[in-house]
């Protein structure tokens, strides 16, 4: 369902791609790609998120949406790319 909700909205504010998902092992993945690590609660996951969501200038209400997953996608796919281009160079 938040796949589907993530692609409408998107599709409203110009992400052309489907939202990423949303359950707790992805967006731990994604976190990882910033070097980021959430302990094992849902607590832990969801200060994560509010924290994340106040430095992008989201409202940090720390619930995962597609406005969020999808920011938090696209950073952390900068962040795999800068890691690769410094470990080439």
């Amino acid at each position: 369902m938040l796949n589907m909700v993530g692609t409408a909205v998107g599709g409203l504010i110009g992400w052309a791609e489907p939202a990423p998902s949303a359950d707790p092992e992805s967006l731990r993945a994604l976190f990882a790609d910033f070097d980021v690590q959430v302990g094992p609660t849902s607590a832990d996951l969801d200060e994560a998120v509010a924290a994340f969501q106040s430095r992008v200038g989201l409202i940090p209400d720390g619930e995962a949406g597609p406005r969020t997953v999808h920011l938090l996608a696209r950073y952390a796919a900068e962040a795999r790319e800068l890691s690769r281009f410094h470990n080439a160079a």
